[in-house]
């Protein structure tokens, strides 16, 4: 994957002013520009990268006849697959711009899975949408103190948590026709990777969210995204099987399809942990503070795929970044509950301090397993009783 060209400020504390005037300073778009392989896309790009979204519009408009038919233009109203299948019906593009915010589509999944199959490998996708952040100052800001956090509590309700509840789903996009639907950054991020696209570039501009999408490979298929309270993570177990793992979500929808570019946005802090990783939502925070995003996989562990105590279990590309050797050591017994992290009298701040932490647990206890779980365990819940030691 392609290593981002520049660390994107979190949208979070940000008005529209300081949105639209401090991103465009900042970001080098030459560098974007260079890596656009194609012209047509690299002038689009170029020549809409200060305006607004109003203005971007307007500028394709009325330039629409400089471009080929390799360059398409999906207009406000193209909101479906087959909307778009048949605007370019037997059409295979290098570049496609879609004018309809992203998060007024209802089917989005399949509808980037079709932007997809419409282009070319290599091809490009020009977007926008208006997210939940910049949407929450809009209302806080639009009505007076006191009663914008009342309309915003409604809004949240009703554009964010009933598309998301089954039962509630279809009377709310009967009645909306997903207008004014609200996501969060990483969401459409995680779709837009889904589907199998990379980021080029990302910006918030004037009230909007862009984006510049690469298409990379074919969309996943058969996977479940993480939406619901509880989820289902993959993740590698003893032997090197994939196990599905159960967590509350402390996270934005979508958020596991984009580690790969928190990584290469961010690295890693201390602990070993993604550093600025703001897909933790508000109450994600809270509930990691008080161990209770982790208490589902209580069921892993009567299943017997997990134990109470031992190493935590892994995503494919956290796992990715250990040594082949630790890599080895770890799949060699289950993941645990309750992580060797935990047992430190010093908490290990970096990934090798952590490698350390696991290999002196493994070793211990695959000389001696049961005289080693224990001995863990009371540690752990010493340490996270007396010495206040959070989920991470």
């Amino acid at each position: 994957m392609r290593k981002p060209l520049f660390p994107l400020q979190y949208e979070s504390g940000l008005n529209y002013d300081e949105v639209g005037h401090k991103n465009v300073a900042n970001i080098p778009h030459e560098e974007v520009s260079r890596r656009i392989e194609d012209d047509e896309m690299q002038q689009l790009f170029s020549e809409m990268k200060p305006l607004s979204l109003k203005m971007c519009l307007q500028w394709m408009k009325s330039h629409r006849q400089e471009f080929s038919e390799k360059t398409g233009f999906a207009e406000i109203e193209v909101s479906s697959s087959a909307m778009l299948q048949h605007v370019f019906w037997r059409k295979t593009l290098k570049n496609l711009v879609v004018k309809r915010p992203l998060n007024t589509i209802i089917y989005l999944d399949q509808f980037l899975y079709t932007c997809n199959q419409k282009l070319e490998m290599g091809g490009y996708m020009w977007c926008n949408a208006r997210t939940a952040q910049l949407k929450k100052e809009t209302v806080l800001k639009d009505f007076p103190p006191g009663l914008n956090w009342v309309v915003y509590f409604f809004h949240y309700l009703w554009h964010r948590v009933c598309p998301r509840v089954h039962g509630l789903q279809k009377i709310y996009f009967g009645i909306t026709k997903g207008k004014n639907r609200t996501m969060h950054r990483v969401e459409v991020i995680g779709r837009a990777y889904r589907a199998g696209f990379e980021v080029l570039d990302e910006e918030f501009r004037q009230g909007d969210y862009f984006l510049l999408l690469h298409k990379v490979k074919e969309p996943m298929r058969g996977d479940v995204p993480s939406e619901g309270p509880i989820v289902r993570l993959n993740r590698v177990g003893k032997g090197g099987e994939m196990i599905g793992v159960y967590k509350f979500r402390t996270m934005h929808p979508y958020s596991e399809y984009i580690q790969g570019y928190i990584y290469a946005h961010n690295g890693l802090q201390e602990k070993g942990k993604f550093s600025d990783d703001y897909r933790v939502n508000s109450w994600g925070k809270l509930l990691r503070s008080l161990w209770l995003d982790e208490l589902p996989m209580v069921m892993n562990v009567l299943k017997g795929q997990m134990k109470l105590v031992g190493v935590r279990p892994l995503s494919r590309q956290y796992y990715g970044l250990y040594t082949p050797e630790m890599q080895q050591l770890r799949i060699r017994v289950k993941p645990g509950l309750l992580p060797p992290f935990y047992y430190e009298e010093h908490t290990p701040e970096s990934l090798e301090e952590i490698q350390d932490s696991e290999r002196r647990y493994l070793e211990a206890y695959l000389a001696h397993p049961v005289r080693t779980d224990i001995r863990y365990f009371f540690g752990i819940v010493k340490n996270i009783l007396f010495k206040h030691k959070k989920s991470q």
